[in-house]
């Protein structure tokens, strides 16, 4: 399953996130991983969620983005829940189309591993591709 929280630049997006996170630890049973671009929110998130720096690794292209998130999910059988933030940024992503085949490939880790993956995303509702309109579960 994928979530998207969306809106422009400035709305509010990384709170929602931050606060969804945290409410979720308290009662997930399995680990839950956090994305950015920037150890920035580190004391904002409860000390249960593990948080990535993306910008710490190599990663130049939407490909690259999602390989790494393979690994993530391949190296921890337990993961319950992926939340990205500036996912645009972390993954590299600056066409419509590279946001389709995010989403689908996301789609497909999701499905399989059972992975819940929760989107920030810097971009108005309406500007997204058909397929991300059905999955945002917060419009800023």
């Amino acid at each position: 399953m994928i979530e998207i929280i969306c809106g422009e630049k400035g709305k509010g997006k990384t709170k929602e996130l931050l606060d969804k996170v945290n409410k979720t630890v308290a009662t997930a049973s399995g680990n839950v991983v956090y994305l950015d671009k920037s150890q920035k929110h580190m004391y904002e998130l409860n000390n249960r969620v593990r948080l990535i720096n993306v910008m710490d690794y190599p990663i130049s292209n939407c490909d690259e983005f999602l390989g790494f998130v393979c690994g993530i999910v391949s190296q921890d059988h337990d993961l319950e829940e992926m939340y990205l933030d500036s996912f645009l940024t972390i993954a590299s992503i600056d066409a419509d189309a590279d946001i389709l085949r995010a989403i689908e490939k996301l789609d497909v880790i999701s499905e399989k591993y059972k992975v819940r993956f929760v989107l920030s995303v810097s971009r108005n509702k309406e500007h997204l591709p058909e397929c991300a309109k059905a999955k945002v579960i917060v419009s800023l």
